[in-house]
C-alpha cells in the first residue's frame, strides 16, 4: 500500500463534521490534495434531508417517539433533538455500544456532516476570562492561548458561517462579525430592563446564532438563502438558512478539485513510522466490508469529535508510543469536562396581556456568565451562563367532533399567561478522575476496543446549581414573575453534548498533550482541533471556538509544510 499513489495525499482529515469540514476546506483552498474520512454514510445537502418538508400528519408517530424505540435506545431518546423526524441522523444505542463506568449519555451522529446537522447553532466567542481561568483560579494548566490569538480567526469563521447577533460591548463575551438580529419579545425586553436597572454585572442579550438574516455575496456563492424561521433545523435545512458542514464547508472544499471524500471509513489508528519519527498515515476499516486499507499523508488532523478522537489516539499504539500516539505522560483520556445543564427555572408573567407570540425564531435570549468573573466571590469555582425564553400559548378549546371540533380550534382567541424560563449552562472543572479509557477485552464489530467512560459531577457542580437557583429566583422576583419553580433534572453528564478534553492544550509537554497550535507535542504532524484539545470548558457554547482553532491550525500546518518542518 505504501507504494500505491492512489493512497497518498498531502493531508488526511479524520471526521467530516464541523471541525473536520473546516480543516478540509482550508487545505483544499490551499492547494493540498486532501482525504476526508468519515465512518458514516454520505449526506448531501438538500438531497439527503428526507423529512425536511414533511408535515406532522405524514409521520407515523406525528414526529414524536415510539415506545419500542425508547426501550431499545434509552440514551439517545433523552436528547432534545432526537425525534421521529430526525432519528436517521443519530447513532442508536444498540448499534454502537460503549461502557459506562458511571452514567454518561453519549450523543453521536455518524455521517458526513456529523452533529453539525443537528446542533443547537448557538455561537459565542470566548474571552480572556475563559482562557486565563485555569491559571487565575488554580485548576488545570495554562492554555498558552489567549483571545488575541483567536480574534481574527473568530472573524474569519463568522463571515463564512453567518452569525446573527448584536454588538453588546461586553468584555466577557466579545463582539463579532454579526448579521442583524431578530427582535426580543416584550417580556424579554421587560426582563432585560429589570436586570439592567438592578444589576451592574448582569446582562440579558440576544443569543447569537448561526443563521442567515442578511444576504451576502459569500452566502450566494455557497448557495444559501435566508433563514425561514421554520424551527425544524435538525432535519437539515434545504435553504441553507443555518450553518452546517454539508451546505458550506464540504461543497466548498469539493469544488476546488482537491478533495477526496470517503464515507464508511472507520479509522482504526494512526500509523507511526519510528525511523522517520513521525506519523505517516492512517489505518482504515471499511464500515461495510471490514476490509482494511492504509492511507498516507504528511499531516493528519484528528477531528472525530471529542470521545472518538481520544479513542483513535489511544488505539494508535507503537513501540514508540505503547499507550497511544503522543501519550508519553499518560495524560490522554484524562481531565475530561462538560457543561452542567441540570438546573432549570420557570415562572409565570401576568403582565403584557395585550401581547402574544406568533411565528418562530431560531434562538432565545442569553445571560452571559456573571459569577466569579472579576474576583472569586462564591464558595465554588467559575460560573454559569443561562438562557431566557418567553412565550404565550393559546388556550385550545377541543370541544366537539368533526366540523364542530375544527371550528372550535380555529376560533380560539384566548391565551394563557406568559410563561418564562431559564436553563443553566455551568462550567465544570476538568478532573484527573474524569477519564476515557479503552476496554481491555470488549471490542466493536470492527475489532476496535470499546470506550469506557468514567465521568461524574462533583461538589463544585452542586454548589453552582444552588447558586443558580438562588440568583435566578431573586432575579425573577425582581421582574415580578410568579409561580417560580426550580428543577434539578438529575440528568447524567452528556446531554449538554459539549464534552471536551482528554488531549488538552498547554505549554508544558509534561502536563499537556498538544501545543498552542494544536499539534501533539510528541508528534507534531498530528493536529487535534476538535473538543478533545480543550483545557477547560468555559460557559459558552464551544463550537465557534472549535472552528476558529481549526482554521488557525490548518494555516499553521500549511506554513510548516511549506517550510519543510513537517
Amino acid at each position: 500500500m505504501s507504494n500505491n499513489t492512489d493512497h497518498h495525499f498531502d493531508a488526511i482529515v479524520i471526521g467530516a463534521g464541523m471541525t473536520g469540514g473546516w480543516a478540509a476546506k482550508e487545505f483544499c483552498e490551499g492547494g493540498l490534495k486532501t482525504l476526508l474520512l468519515d465512518r458514516g454514510r454520505d449526506v448531501k445537502h438538500v438531497i439527503d434531508y428526507p423529512t425536511t418538508n414533511m408535515q406532522p400528519w405524514e409521520f407515523k408517530y406525528r414526529g414524536g417517539r415510539n415506545y419500542q424505540d425508547v426501550q431499545h435506545n434509552p440514551v439517545i431518546n433523552r436528547c432534545y433533538a432526537y425525534r421521529e423526524d430526525t432519528s436517521h441522523f443519530f447513532v442508536k444505542d444498540t448499534n454502537h455500544p460503549y461502557i459506562e463506568d458511571k452514567p454518561f449519555d453519549w450523543i453521536r451522529g455518524y455521517q458526513v456532516g456529523g452533529k453539525s446537522i443537528m446542533w443547537a447553532r448557538q455561537v459565542q466567542r470566548w474571552s480572556d476570562y475563559d482562557f486565563e481561568g485555569p491559571v487565575r483560579d488554580g485548576f488545570a494548566v495554562d492554555w498558552g492561548l489567549r483571545y488575541k490569538d483567536l480574534e481574527k480567526w473568530y472573524s474569519y469563521v463568522e463571515k463564512f458561517v453567518g452569525v446573527s447577533g448584536n454588538l453588546d460591548g461586553l468584555d466577557t463575551l466579545p463582539d463579532g462579525e454579526f448579521l442583524k438580529a431578530w427582535g426580543l419579545t416584550c417580556v424579554e425586553e421587560h426582563f432585560q430592563k429589570m436586570v439592567k436597572d438592578n444589576y451592574k454585572d448582569r446582562h440579558v442579550i440576544y443569543a447569537r446564532c448561526a443563521h442567515l438574516t442578511e444576504h451576502r455575496e459569500i452566502f450566494k456563492q455557497q448557495g444559501r438563502v435566508l433563514c425561514q424561521n421554520r424551527r425544524v433545523c435538525e432535519r437539515g435545512c434545504p435553504f441553507g438558512g443555518y450553518f452546517n458542514a454539508n451546505s458550506t464547508l464540504i461543497p466548498w472544499a469539493s469544488k476546488t478539485g482537491n478533495l477526496t471524500l470517503q464515507p464508511y471509513s472507520v479509522v482504526h489508528s494512526i500509523i507511526y513510522d519510528e525511523e522517520k519519527n513521525q506519523a505517516v498515515g492512517v489505518q482504515v476499516i471499511d464500515a461495510q466490508t471490514k476490509e482494511t486499507t492504509e492511507y498516507f499523508a504528511k499531516v493528519i488532523f484528528v477531528n472525530a469529535a471529542t470521545f472518538n478522537t481520544n479513542l483513535i489516539l489511544m488505539n494508535s499504539k507503537s513501540n514508540r508510543f505503547p499507550n497511544g500516539i503522543g501519550n508519553d505522560q499518560g495524560l490522554m483520556g484524562k481531565y475530561v469536562a462538560f457543561h452542567n445543564y441540570r438546573a432549570k427555572i420557570s415562572a409565570v408573567h401576568e403582565g403584557h396581556q395585550e401581547y402574544k407570540t406568533e411565528g418562530n425564531r431560531p434562538t432565545s435570549t442569553y445571560i452571559p456568565r456573571f459569577r466569579n468573573v472579576y474576583k472569586q466571590e462564591t464558595d465554588f469555582l467559575r460560573g454559569y451562563a443561562a438562557t431566557f425564553y418567553s412565550s404565550r400559548s393559546k388556550i385550545v378549546q377541543g370541544k366537539g367532533v368533526g366540523e364542530d371540533l375544527m371550528t372550535s380550534l380555529l376560533n380560539t382567541r384566548d391565551y394563557h399567561p406568559w410563561r418564562v424560563g431559564s436553563g443553566m449552562m455551568g462550567e465544570t472543572i476538568p478532573k484527573e478522575s474524569n477519564t476515557l479509557t479503552l476496554d481491555e477485552t470488549q471490542k466493536d464489530e470492527w475489532g476496535i476496543p470499546l470506550l469506557k467512560v468514567n465521568i461524574d459531577y462533583d461538589d463544585n457542580d452542586e454548589k453552582m446549581i444552588q447558586d443558580f437557583f438562588d440568583q435566578f429566583t431573586e432575579m425573577y422576583k425582581k421582574a415580578g414573575f410568579t409561580e417560580i419553580k426550580t428543577r434539578d433534572t438529575q440528568q447524567a453528564p452528556g446531554l449538554d453534548i459539549h464534552e471536551m478534553g482528554g488531549v488538552r492544550m498547554g505549554l508544558d509537554p509534561k502536563t499537556s498533550l498538544v501545543n498552542t497550535w494544536n499539534q501533539l507535542h510528541a508528534c507534531p504532524n498530528v493536529f487535534v482541533t476538535d473538543g478533545a484539545c480543550m483545557t477547560s470548558v468555559s460557559t459558552q457554547n464551544p463550537s465557534l471556538t472549535f472552528m476558529a482553532m481549526t482554521a488557525r491550525s490548518a494555516h499553521r500546518a500549511m506554513k510548516l509544510m511549506d517550510e519543510k518542518e513537517i
